[in-house]
């Protein structure tokens, strides 16, 4: 479980986040929406430490991320797991090799452990096939899938996805989405997703979380999601045919 307390952010004297409070169960695929501006990546950057927020806390599973000792920092950094928007993979390395970066970087085991530890991950994505092939010779939803292995070759409690389906045709953005909803439920992971894909909000999104400049205007579940009342949720939503279809 992640719990954010009133976060707040600014930059250059700008509020950027006003306050977030919530929280986010395993289990569960948790998705954070909005329209571009409105703090989504920059939330996703408070919790995952890449930006300090100004006030406020996150905390894992009770650990108060911010207000720790660096062993307990680096020990909630270990139970992570991160898709970059972008699949932000080494171009200079194989798909095992981009895969097995963090085992690399971060564990002391053996040379074994590890090639069977990526073979798992990359039979689990479906790319068993593809583990010596370069990161040019593959498509980009088969790049997607190597991060999403990356992400989970740590076996982490926590993880998070900016813009999963970002560049994608529709067929592979459900594919992804998919993928990423079983292994959430597999591995009773906490998965938080950044994204403006209103698919995805219909078919994976378990808690949804609406921020509008900066401020969290609707939490719920996607049964209750057509029924709001909140102006600017409806305009975002209503925006999407297939929405609009569906609340008629």
């Amino acid at each position: 479980m992640i719990e954010i307390n009133n976060i707040v952010k600014s930059f250059n004297g700008k509020e950027v986040l006003k306050g977030i409070t919530s929280n986010f169960q395993k289990g569960e695929t948790n998705l954070i929406i909005g329209g571009s501006g409105t703090g989504k990546s920059v939330l996703l950057k408070c919790m995952i430490g890449l930006v300090k927020p100004d006030a406020g806390t996150v905390l894992y599973n009770g650990r108060d991320f911010y207000n720790s000792d660096k062993d307990t920092q680096q020990s909630i950094r270990r139970e992570m797991g991160v898709l970059f928007q972008g699949g932000a993979l080494f171009d200079s390395k194989t798909v095992e090799e981009n895969v097995r970066f963090p085992l690399d970087m971060l564990t002391d085991q053996s040379a074994s452990e590890k090639q069977e530890r990526v073979a798992f991950c990359l039979q689990r994505v479906g790319l068993e096939a593809a583990a010596k092939r370069m990161p040019s010779e593959i498509s980009g939803g088969m790049k997607k899938r190597v991060g999403i292995a990356r992400a989970i070759v740590m076996n982490p409690m926590y993880l998070f996805c900016d813009e999963p389906n970002s560049g994608l045709d529709p067929l592979t953005s459900v594919k992804i989405d998919e993928l990423i909803k079983e292994i959430t439920e597999e591995y009773q992971i906490t998965t938080i997703i950044i994204t403006h894909d209103m698919n995805s909000v219909l078919e994976i999104g378990q808690n949804i979380f609406f921020l509008y400049q900066g401020d969290k205007l609707w939490e719920g579940k996607k049964e209750e999601i057509t029924k709001t009342t909140v102006p600017e949720l409806q305009e975002f939503l209503f925006s999407n045919k297939l929405l609009r279809e569906m609340a008629r």
